[in-house]
């Protein structure tokens, strides 16, 4: 597979995950009732932490680059 598609599928796979990300951030935030405290909680590690999952796709993207 050459780097062009291994790095167009990548970014398919960046968008898709955001995606799911997002809402699922959202939709457990909604679980609970208004806290200040809980959304900054919330959003601080959902807009920290999606890039910790994305790390392996990331590496596969760049895989046999020269």
């Amino acid at each position: 597979m050459g780097n062009r598609t291994r790095r167009f599928l990548a970014m398919i796979g960046v968008l898709v995950f955001l995606a799911v990300w997002i809402w699922a951030v959202i939709a457990l935030r909604g679980l609970f009732g208004p806290n200040m405290l809980l959304d900054l909680l919330f959003f601080a590690v959902g807009g920290i932490g999606w890039g910790v999952p994305l790390y392996p796709l990331f590496k596969w993207a760049e895989a046999g680059r020269d």
